[in-house]
């Protein structure tokens, strides 16, 4: 019994997939924020292409 509380206690495993389970959400909500910024300046810079087609 005292062996099994031993390795119930030494046992990291848990933990360690927890790290990086917080790990990958961390990268994901940057790689979200940073897709988010870089499309709203590629619509930006289209809409400046297709309004200078326009005029010309």
């Amino acid at each position: 019994m005292f062996k099994f509380i031993k390795l119930i206690k030494n046992d990291d495993k848990g933990a360690t997939a927890i790290e990086y389970g917080l790990i990958a959400a961390l990268i994901a909500v940057a790689a979200i924020t940073a897709m988010s910024g870089l499309g709203n300046q590629l619509g930006n810079t289209f809409n400046n292409v297709s309004n200078h087609m326009k005029k010309g």
